[in-house]
């Protein structure tokens, strides 16, 4: 016998509040114990938002206390540090961290079990060769103009690479997960097990002596990350291989590249468009600055969290409306989806400009210098949440090549808008051009979407009608 809040509700409430209540409470219920895709597609994403907001607390909560404890300059070079190597992690997977969450559900759909034990094998070999080879590439040129990088970098860099491997691997294992709708596999070891060990590692560093400085922080980086990618590698990849069918494997590598290589280019781009500003502000101020640009940058990660959660919980849902031919209920599910992202992110953007200068005064009292950034780059985030995850229904629905024209664009906005304010205008630059491209981001987006599936996916528009759960 299944629970529903609105039958307990007609039991225990007054007639008149029971009435009122019930047609919430049967959304609830829907949510809750909904049986259709629909229904498992928002509970992902639901359980995807819960992860995301404990991992936004937590990687606030860690970046405090580094902050306290390293000071500006040591910050701004870790944050530096380790912001280039999430995106050289996330390059290396070559698109399949994502790719596999089209891949899975297709095969299993279509009974394809020789493909998918073959894609299950064939992703984990390419991506682990091909972030081992980009690792090196990277030491090999740090070590070449070692002269020409300033001295505080060179180390946490050569540091860094060690982590390379590993990050592609774990990236790959997060989109496995999600392939199979396992949203905790997916989400936890990433967004939760990997900042808390990083944490604890370096108080414990730092409890017994260590320098608090990048290259401790490092050395943190590189035991959490192996850790936390070992664990996913037991969990994630064996399960998948216990659910596929005993059979001979098909690597199937030609149509495994046609699809990953223009995924390789968006999430490139994405990653770059995501990091860009911070990558700029390195490239043309002190770490000082840079620090600060962060911590602004990580407070507004309150907000930008609610567009990751739902993207990371509705790409499977997405992948499989597109392959089972129901328009309608693609166009229902989008339009969903981009109320998920629109008006939590609203909300968490009033509340975060309401209390960003206390929050950042956590990092210290020189850090409350980004509080008014606050304000230009939650601009950037609202109207980007105005269309959801649009570039998922592209992907999944095999327009990967027009996204990835979107992203190469909106990036070489980016990166030119920031070349020309920054020096000009110092941090109030960078956040402007962020804003901007943002912008584009969200307009180029509806416009492909529109263009190539027929969608109407901007908060706008009138909503489809609905069929099936």
């Amino acid at each position: 016998m299944r629970v529903s809040a609105a039958t307990t509700a007609e039991r225990i409430l007054p007639e008149r509040l029971a009435a009122r209540a019930r047609p919430y409470l049967e959304a609830f219920d829907r949510l809750a114990f909904g049986t259709g895709e629909r229904s498992h597609a928002a509970r992902m994403s639901l359980t995807a938002f819960v992860v995301r907001v404990a991992s936004a607390v937590i990687a606030f909560a860690s970046q405090v206390f580094l902050a306290r404890w390293m000071g500006g300059f040591e910050y701004g070079v870790f944050v530096l540090v380790w912001t280039a190597i999430l995106i050289l992690g996330s390059l290396s997977c070559l698109g399949f961290n994502t790719a596999m969450i089209r891949f899975i559900p297709e095969y299993r759909g279509q009974g394809r079990q020789s493909d998918l034990r073959g894609v299950l094998l064939g992703s984990r070999v390419i991506v682990l060769a091909a972030s081992t080879v980009v690792a090196l590439a990277g030491a090999a040129m740090i070590h070449v103009l070692s002269d020409r990088i300033e001295p505080h970098h060179v180390v946490p860099f050569l540091l860094g690479m060690i982590c390379l491997p590993m990050m592609g691997l774990s990236d790959l294992m997060q989109g496995v997960a999600r392939g199979h709708a396992w949203a905790l596999h997916a989400m936890l070891p990433t967004y939760i097990l990997r900042p808390l060990l990083l944490l604890v590692l370096m108080v414990g560093a730092v409890a017994t002596g260590a320098p608090a400085n990048a290259e401790t922080a490092m050395y943190a980086a590189i035991v959490a990350t192996y850790a936390t990618t070992l664990f996913q590698l037991v969990t994630v990849s064996n399960r998948a291989e216990r659910e596929a069918q005993p059979v001979k494997r098909a690597f199937a590598m030609r149509g495994w590249l046609v699809v990953s290589l223009p995924v390789f280019l968006i999430e490139g781009f994405i990653y770059i468009l995501t990091n860009a500003d911070v990558l700029m502000v390195g490239f043309f101020l002190p770490p000082p600055d840079v620090a600060v640009y962060f911590a602004t940058v990580k407070t507004l990660a309150l907000v930008h969290f609610v567009y990751f959660a739902v993207r990371a919980g509705v790409a499977q849902r997405f992948a499989g409306l597109m392959h089972g031919d129901r328009p309608d209920e693609l166009a229902a599910f989008a339009h969903d989806t981009v109320r998920w992202t629109f008006w939590p992110t609203l909300a968490m953007a009033a509340l975060l400009l309401a209390a960003g200068e206390p929050l950042l005064r956590l990092f210290g009292s020189e850090f409350t210098a980004g509080y008014p950034l606050l304000f230009v780059l939650v601009a950037g985030v609202v109207a980007r949440a105005v269309v959801g995850p649009a570039e998922s229904v592209l992907t999944m629905g095999g327009h990967q090549n027009a996204c990835a024209r979107v992203y190469a664009l909106v990036l070489a906005v980016n990166v030119g808008l920031n070349c020309l304010l920054i020096p000009r205008y110092g941090l109030w630059g960078a956040a402007i051009a962020t804003a901007v491209a943002m912008v584009c981001e969200a307009a180029l987006l509806a416009l492909t979407v529109r263009r190539k599936i027929g969608i109407d996916m901007w908060m706008g528009a009138a909503a489809p009608p609905v069929r099936g759960s």
